[in-house]
């Protein structure tokens, strides 16, 4: 019980050891990189391969070896068969009367053997071993090893051989391996005369084949170790873009987005580079833009602000100026009221209910249109197209909201009795309205930023009343549906917007 113990104590204790090395190892900065991840996996799989190939080679050259020396053992006995065959044959070609046939039979054994161990030169570690009349004669060999010798157990057992044999007989001895060997009895019409043993030590040509398997291993040692080099610096090559990655990461800061990675070729980390540089792309617009959006905000909440203050600051004890001021305070809170009910209207553009999807029956609708559109001001107003056949999906309410916006926007850059045109048709699978005035028209470097927020025309005919939000939002409503705003505008003759939407909402592109 005591030695169990202690010696599960020492398990654990050199558990907790590699454990410990492991944390060590893992706090490292080198080992914390990918690309030494990679290496180590890949030396571990290369060392567990090579760990297993390695008795699989041994197994199969060691089999080669062993079915080889067989195959020469057969081959020597089948040459002494061909000899005993020759002396049998000259024996009965010319006989002598005076002998027995048990003594020809000797006789013929005798040349046999003297013959073939003299002419026959045996491979290395091969043994040519005679037996007659169970009893060792001759061998080609100036002496025999202990394990084989005429008082070796192995030769007392071919002694007694009556059947052939082959077999393969381990031994203690280091320097003979084992014996592999073929006896093939040599029998008369009454009993067995002798035996002729060709046997083999495997330690020579097993010892080669672990010598060259030695080498095999040293020779796989140094490839691992020039591979797993090779591997270091391909895995620090194809990770680069990670490291370019991970330091672009590092240098970016709310300030400073415009940091972009290098990306080359078409395999995965190249892909996800230009994946990253997309999505950078996106954080740097939509911080510019809400940059610009508070910067902007603040500009046109702080104008109604600071002329409320003032008014309220100059504001004597006279009604008619106390009324006077509270008019304006009015109209200034208004303004500041729409202002802000046009930033919510936009925020909720994000959002999955921002639109509540109908069918609408255009014909009706254009008509519903063209009759609210006469009510925003005195203005020469035309119904371009005539009736339109057909249906659409979308968002009434926000389709409305759309046309009306580009409509008073018309209203506010004409003068009265000015000619503004409503008009719309179908073409293929989307539908197009459109809102055309005779204003001053718009610049065309202006027409880039029109649908921007805050967004305001130099040569406008007069100061805007509204937000500066209105094209903006009809742009939000309009892409919302999967459609596209367009403009058409000259200098000095008007402007023409077009609002184009497919036929059928698609929910999931939009």
């Amino acid at each position: 019980m005591k030695f169990k113990k202690f010696t599960w104590l020492k398990i654990l204790l050199l558990w907790r050891k590699l454990k410990l090395k492991g944390n060590y190892l893992n706090q490292l900065p080198i080992y914390q990189e990918a690309r030494t991840r990679i290496l180590l996996w890949y030396l571990a799989l290369m060392c567990l391969f090579t760990l297993i190939a390695i008795p699989m080679i041994r197994y199969r050259l060691i089999a080669e070896v062993t079915n080889r020396v067989e195959a020469d053992l057969r081959e020597e006995l089948e040459e002494f068969e061909e000899e005993l065959i020759q002396s049998l044959l000259k024996s009965k070609i010319e006989p002598e009367s005076e002998q027995t046939e048990s003594e020809r039979a000797n006789d013929n054994i005798y040349r046999a053997f003297d013959k073939f161990i003299s002419t026959n030169k045996a491979e290395d570690d091969n043994y040519f071993i005679a037996i007659i009349n169970g009893s060792f004669y001759k061998t080609n060999a100036s002496f025999l090893p202990s394990e084989i010798d005429q008082d070796s157990a192995l030769m007392q057992r071919w002694q007694e051989i009556t059947v052939e044999e082959a077999a393969e007989i381990k031994v203690d001895d280091p320097k003979i391996g084992s014996v592999i060997y073929k006896a093939e009895p040599i029998k008369t019409t009454e009993e067995t005369i002798g035996v002729f043993v060709v046997a083999h030590l495997s330690a020579g040509e097993r010892g080669e084949v672990l010598n060259s398997l030695n080498i095999v291993i040293q020779v796989l040692v140094m490839m691992l170790l020039v591979a797993s080099l090779l591997a270091w610096l391909a895995a620090g090559r194809v990770l680069a873009p990670l490291r370019n990655l991970s330091a672009t990461v590092k240098s970016i800061s709310e300030s400073d987005l415009s940091q972009r990675i290098n990306t080359q070729g078409e395999g995965e980390v190249a892909q996800l580079g230009r994946i990253f540089n997309a999505m950078m792309d996106r954080i740097e617009n939509a911080f510019d833009t809400q940059r610009n959006f508070i910067n902007d905000a603040g500009h046109e909440l702080k104008t109604p602000i600071t002329i409320i203050r003032g008014h309220l600051e100059l504001m004597d004890t006279d009604p008619q100026s106390q009324q006077e001021t509270v008019e304006l305070v009015i109209d200034e809170l208004d303004r500041m009221n729409r202002l802000v009910e046009d930033l919510v209207l936009l925020a909720k553009a994000e959002r999955l209910d921002f639109l509540q999807i109908e069918t609408i029956e255009l014909t009706s609708f254009v008509t519903e249109l063209f009759s609210k559109l006469q009510k925003l001001g005195e203005r020469n107003w035309n119904l371009d197209n005539g009736i339109v056949l057909g249906k659409m999906t979308g968002d009434r309410q926000r389709i409305t909201q759309a046309i009306i916006n580009l409509a008073n926007n018309a209203v506010q850059h004409t003068i009265t009795d000015s000619l503004i045109v409503f008009g719309a048709k179908i073409e293929g699978d989307r539908v197009e309205f459109w809102i055309r005035d005779t204003g001053n028209g718009i610049a065309a470097d202006e027409q880039k930023r029109i649908f921007d927020r805050f967004a305001r025309i130099k040569n406008a005919r007069r100061r805007s009343e509204g937000s500066g939000l209105g094209l903006a939002i009809v742009k939000t409503i309009v892409e919302a549906h999967g459609g596209a705003i367009n403009l058409q505008s000259q200098l000095g003759i008007g402007s023409t917007f077009f609002l184009v939407f497919p036929l059928e909402f698609n929910e999931k592109q939009n």
